[in-house]
């Protein structure tokens, strides 16, 4: 995946916009945090089909994406794993938060 293309970065200013600019991992925990990096909830090396698409993606700071990314490695954690598992593909999550709850 590229992330220096036009085409991600007006994504990726999108997603941050409907997350309202919040880590949304630090919000699980009761913290507001402001966001800078977007993270693919299926890695888009191994999902690319779901590269762009917003329920794939989710709005983190670098703590957040460190405790749902391993970044030495890019291998998802355990938390990043559950997740995933969590995240059904197709489903935006952000407006069906009650039935399907990341």
């Amino acid at each position: 995946m590229r992330y220096d293309t036009k085409r991600w970065k007006e994504k990726r200013k999108h997603i941050l916009k409907l997350d309202g600019y919040l880590c949304q991992v630090s919000k699980w925990y009761g913290v507001r945090k402001g966001a800078t990096i977007v993270h693919h909830i299926y890695p888009a090396d191994e999902y690319p089909e779901y590269q762009f698409c917003d329920w794939n993606l989710i709005s983190v700071s670098d703590d957040g994406h460190n405790k749902l990314e391993n970044r030495t490695t890019g291998e998802l954690t355990e938390l990043g794993k559950s997740l995933q598992a969590r995240t059904v593909p197709g489903i935006d999550w952000r407006k069906k938060k009650n039935e399907y709850a990341i």
